[in-house]
């Protein structure tokens, strides 16, 4: 396989030299959530942002902080509530009495990692606000743009039991996140392990292992992995089928379906799984790429009607019934 973009074995050595530092100092202080932490390697690598679905209290704060001093980058949180403005997240314009003058004071969207806790709470003109921000990597304050960082990963929140006081996310904000992660109760053994490391007190030492420039070399040899044609084809065929399930799916699985995803769907794919082989030490993507992601992916992009809460049937279920419809290349 050749592309023009050629990645070198120097390149791949030092990739994996960056990921091994990174997964390792995530590892020590993090106990179990794999998925979690391959998702935020993911999201950072493929210069995207990441949905975080569960309970309050699963580490969700904590492993976006141990990212943050990995690289002694800059971490900021947001709690979101019904009260909070768009001025709150991206900055507003404030008179300064000394100078007589009106200054720009940026808001705490100005990080390398941005956690949004329990986004559904915040109104929609202050999700909108954030998530132009993500799409555009740049905020407007007073006819002014101002750019966000390089390395810049939102990593949103939100409590899937409470509902009361929400504003829940559109399908068309929702498609903006390049992930979406459901995190679990830890086992018995991994939470005897937390218990352990919180009393060896293994979040005092935050010393960093990689520098923020690691993380953009990381994004940069991303963007050269090389994706075959057959694999494209192959993406455009699992989206075709999410929008079209009748034609590919038994028809009582079709019928929950109400919407399938969009493109974006498939640059999700087509990024993510750059990253993904890139992790796994390959400079070319292949098809267990795709079936590796494909809940991250696809859980948020696939629209399931009522009859589908009803039912018990999930969206995993007719993610593993469309992959299992569309035939698998170099099979």
């Amino acid at each position: 396989m050749k592309s023009s973009k050629i990645i070198t074995q120097n390149d791949l050595n030092n990739c994996q030299k960056i990921i091994k530092k990174l997964n390792k100092y995530y590892s020590d202080r993090i106990v179990g959530q794999n998925s979690l932490q391959t998702s935020l390697l993911i999201a950072i690598m493929a210069n995207g942002h990441i949905l975080l679905e569960s309970v309050p209290g699963l580490a969700k704060t904590t492993a976006a902080k141990v990212l943050t001093n990995a690289v002694n980058g800059k971490f900021s949180r947001v709690q979101c509530t019904p009260d909070l403005l768009p001025s709150d997240i991206i900055g507003t314009q404030m008179f300064n009495y000394s100078t007589n003058t009106f200054e720009t004071k940026t808001g705490p969207i100005f990080a390398n990692f941005f956690l949004l806790d329990e986004i559904n709470r915040s109104s929609a003109k202050t999700q909108s606000a954030t998530l132009e921000a993500m799409q555009e990597r740049q905020v407007t304050i007073d006819g002014v743009s101002y750019q966000l960082p390089n390395v810049f990963v939102v990593i949103a929140t939100q409590n899937p039991i409470e509902h009361e006081g929400t504003y829940m996310l559109a399908d068309a904000q929702l498609d903006r996140f390049l992930l979406k992660e459901i995190i679990d109760y830890p086992s018995v053994q991994e939470e005897i392990e937390i218990l352990n490391r919180f009393e060896n007190k293994v979040f005092d030492d935050n010393k960093a292992v990689l520098k923020l420039s690691d993380l953009e070399f990381l994004q940069k040899i991303t963007e050269k992995v090389y994706i075959d044609d057959s694999i494209k084809k192959y993406i455009s065929q699992l989206m075709l089928a999410t929008r079209q399930p009748h034609n590919y799916i038994d028809k009582y699985l079709a019928d929950y379906i109400e919407m399938g995803s969009s493109t974006r769907g498939a640059i999700a794919f087509m990024q993510c799984s750059k990253a993904l082989a890139l992790i796994n030490g390959r400079d070319h993507v292949i098809p267990e790429d795709i079936k590796a992601i494909r809940y991250s992916v696809l859980r948020h992009r696939i629209s399931l009607n009522f009859s589908a809460v009803a039912d018990d049937v999930s969206v995993e279920q007719i993610i593993d019934a469309i992959f299992g419809a569309i035939p698998t290349p170099w099979n």
